[in-house]
């Protein structure tokens, strides 16, 4: 018996080795053995599909070594206001894949925090010092040596783009990734050999609570959309920094280096651009070594495609300048590529329900601001924008006669300006808001059409630049300029700045250029000329011409009569925006983007005297002249018919289904008077005109509005209504400026007397009106008198929303 035992022992205990043996074979063999059966895509990361499971497996040979993720969002929900849209871009992050016993994890080093120390423990206490981030956490699947492989589904499946955190905080609902509905997307799923790139059809379902989503999904309960992840290859490190100067026109990258001697700056900054480089840095002019090339998205029809590609390619004459020969080429996308891939900078035309932004992005090495993947997204819609302003200023449909080419004409050439405009941002360029008033000197500014008065007509010919500006090839020199070997670049570089100068170049962006608030006189967006009150009153003439004109022959043959509308909204408001230009003139200040020794000057108050006459021509826009409509064209609008619902690009009404002309007066006035009355332009009255007498004051600005409104004489008439309804509108504006948290003491106390002596004179001369305009008097008395009894509790109740305006080319910034 004892020998069975011993027999069976040792049966058991070579049973046991074999399957050790076994064991051990097999893990020599892991991954093979893991991944059989499945579909291999070899390149920068190997992985592997399982088409049983829908599972896709990385096989990681590149453990501690960074290298780019970036998501993205491949297909999107088609809603500007949502702002999901098709081939997106998302954040770029350097991760590295590291191991901790049987768990892999991606991790992402901190690089706005570091130390560029040839001392490693200088190094490695600046890396404990602040956070780093894990991204996810996998498990080791199967290994063999020097490799792992880990499940990557979950990871590719998770909601990296923040799909439902952009919908509930546009108030759209709250909804969740649901897996069973979720699958992998392999027609984009793709290996190179520097980059790895997943794609994943994500369904999102929750309730929807919004008013957006309803009109994009159909059925919105269920969001579906494609989300894209790309592992790139990092750069080698033979791309050269350059330092960010704010005089430039370029984005900043920074990072604190703890390493800087105390003498310097800890705050590093540099400029975002590509990597380009001359074949013979000694020569005048050269070809690149590689150049930039864009490719153009096929979706895009003609003549809208040669359009863009037109435009984007104008930045070859700043390159030129700059010493390089075909160093910036545009291109059509090759069919087989992918315009997610990161190896091509894309152009991409972007569909959505209604216009809205175009954007200039792309995939930056946040290690040394080189731009891997230059990104535009051209909203389709803007054109129709532009189109629609060009028939309102035409009236171009004439029975009988065929139809002028000028509309297209100028609707191509805001496309071309446009892809010029976000291809810049997609070079490292940021917006330049000062070019309008120096001869339309770059493309990064943001464009009004120029329109002209020929012999009485207008003339829409020059309607939008031709190609690149003068202010453009100083940032480009400054950006992408290969000095020879041995040049001091540090002093070539100051010499491209000084130059500018010298030229008469000036370089203010987004903070100088917002008009509510910000004090420049010369940055503004959507304007034209250097005097912005002459060019004010240019539009106004404009504008009249346009509505003298304007009826029947401003829509096509068979369109119902309501959709006049349509094309009147740009033209009636068509002078908002060189409103928003002028009023920054009234308590302004002209500064730049001074350095110590550079000879710039700081700041200076703009002259009196134009800041008067600024405010004159906003008066005059707020007018019953320039606002009441023509008895002609009001009767000539009827309620909408079936099937032509009311929209945010149309007149909000006080008349139910009615066209309302007194509405559309008061929502004009309420922007200007909204503008005029910030609360930081308040203060900055008071404090200019207390540092110099000859500045106005908030005082005179007050009695000056006061008087052309409030102590006009009003008819009876249509044109009389309208001054009535812009006289209540100021009084409102009044009234919130004395009410907001922001406004100081000494403003209230301005406000408040104006308005103490606004009520006198309306008790005084109420009994001397007529009816209607004794009933407005005592209605602005008995206003007066409620928001006293408690200015803290004052709310506007009922105003009206002026119908959509920015972006032109049919608030958010490109970028």
């Amino acid at each position: 018996m004892k020998k069975i035992y011993l027999l069976l022992f040792l049966f058991l205990g070579c049973a046991a080795y074999s399957n050790s043996i076994n064991k051990a074979n097999k893990n020599s063999d892991g991954i093979s053995s893991k991944t059989e059966g499945m579909k291999k895509y070899e390149g920068f990361f190997n992985y592997y599909y399982d088409s049983r499971t829908d599972k896709v497996f990385l096989e990681i040979d590149k453990l501690d070594q960074e290298f780019l993720y970036v998501q993205s969002l491949a297909a999107g929900i088609g809603s500007n206001d949502i702002g999901l849209d098709r081939n997106q871009m998302g954040r770029e992050r350097v991760v590295k894949f590291i191991r901790r016993g049987p768990k892999i994890l991606m991790l992402q080093p901190n690089y706005s925090y570091l130390a560029k120390s040839e001392n490693e423990d200088e190094r490695k206490s600046v890396e404990d010092a602040f956070a780093q981030s894990v991204l996810w956490g996998f498990k080791v699947e199967a290994e063999d040596k020097n490799k792992v492989l880990i499940d990557l589904s979950d990871f590719l499946l998770d909601d990296a783009h923040n799909v439902s955190g952009r919908l509930k905080s546009n108030g759209e609902g709250s909804y969740s990734v649901n897996s069973s509905m979720s699958a992998m997307y392999l027609e984009r799923t793709k290996n190179f050999p520097k980059n790895s790139e997943f794609e994943v059809t994500l369904t999102f379902t929750g309730k929807a609570t919004g008013k957006h989503l309803p009109t994009v999904a159909p059925t919105n309960s269920n969001i579906t959309v494609r989300q894209h992840h790309s592992f790139v290859e990092l750069p080698d490190d033979g791309f050269e920094t350059r330092k960010f100067d704010p005089r430039s026109g370029f984005w900043e990258l920074s990072y604190f280096d703890y390493a800087t001697p105390i003498s310097e700056d800890i705050h590093q900054r540099l400029i975002t651009r590509h990597r380009l480089k001359k074949k013979n840095p000694e020569a005048e002019v050269s070809e690149a070594v590689e150049p930039i090339i864009y490719y153009m998205d096929r979706g895009t029809p003609e003549p809208v495609r040669s359009a863009l590609m037109e435009g984007a390619a104008w930045w070859n004459q700043a390159f030129e300048a700059a010493g390089y020969k075909d160093a910036f080429q545009v291109k059509l996308l090759p069919k087989d590529a992918d315009p997610m891939d990161v190896r091509y900078n894309m152009i991409n035309w972007v569909h959505r329900s209604t216009r809205g932004w175009s954007y200039g992005g792309g995939v930056t090495d946040p290690r040394t601001g080189e731009i891997i993947k230059g990104h535009v997204l051209l909203g389709s819609l803007r054109v129709r924008q532009d189109y629609l302003i060009a028939e309102g200023l035409l009236a171009p449909y004439l029975e009988g006669q065929p139809v002028s080419d000028e509309m297209e004409k100028m609707a191509l050439a805001r496309l071309r300006q446009l892809a010029a405009h976000e291809v810049g941002h997609t070079l490292g360029i940021s917006h330049s808001y000062t070019s309008s008033t120096e001869g339309r000197a770059s493309v990064m500014d943001y464009p009004h059409p120029l329109i002209k008065i020929k012999d009485g007509k207008i003339d829409l010919s020059e309607a939008y630049d031709d190609g690149i500006g003068a202010w453009d090839k100083v940032s480009i020199a400054y950006g992408y300029q290969d000095f020879p070997k041995g040049a001091d670049v540090d002093a070539e570089l100051e010499k491209i700045i000084q130059q500018s100068f010298k030229d008469g170049l000036t370089f203010l962006t987004d903070q100088d250029a917002r008009p509510h608030g910000s004090a420049h006189p010369f940055a503004h967006l959507w304007d034209n000329g250097k005097s912005l009150e002459e060019e004010l009153l240019h539009l106004l003439n404009v504008r009249k011409i346009a509505i003298s004109n304007f009826g029947e022959n401003n829509i096509k043959m068979g369109e119902p009569f309501a959709s006049l509308e349509e094309v009147l909204v740009p033209i009636y408001y068509l002078h908002r925006y060189q409103v928003e230009a002028a009023v920054k003139l009234i308590g302004g200040l002209n500064y730049r983007y001074a350095m110590r020794g550079d000879g710039q000057f700081t700041t200076e108050f703009v002259p009196a005297e134009k800041q008067k006459a600024a405010l004159d021509a906003l008066l005059k826009s707020t007018s019953s002249e320039v606002l009441t409509l023509p008895e002609s064209i009001i009767k000539m609008i009827p309620p909408r018919p079936n099937g032509y619902y009311r929209s945010r690009e149309l007149v909000d009404l006080r008349t139910e289904l009615t066209f309302d002309p007194i509405a559309a007066a008061e929502t004009s006035a309420s922007m200007t008077f909204n503008l005029i009355f910030n609360t930081a332009r308040a203060q900055r009255l008071v404090e200019y005109h207390s540092r110099d007498k000859s500045q106005p004051s908030l005082e005179f600005v007050l009695n000056e509005v006061i008087s052309k409104t409030w102590k006009t004489k009003n008819t009876n008439a249509l044109d009389g209504e309208v001054s009535r309804a812009v006289e209540q509108v100021l009084l409102t504006k009044l009234f919130e400026l004395h009410a907001h948290k922001s406004a100081s003491e000494q403003v209230k106390a301005i406000v408040g007397q104006a308005l103490f002596e606004l009520n006198k004179y309306l008790t005084a001369n109420a009994d001397t009106q007529s009816f209607e305009q004794k009933a407005h008097f005592y209605r602005g008395s008995t206003r007066i008198k409620q928001f006293w009894e408690d200015p803290k509790k004052y709310e506007t109740e009922g105003e009206l929303t002026p119908p959509d305006g920015s972006p032109i080319g049919m608030d958010m910034m490109c970028r």
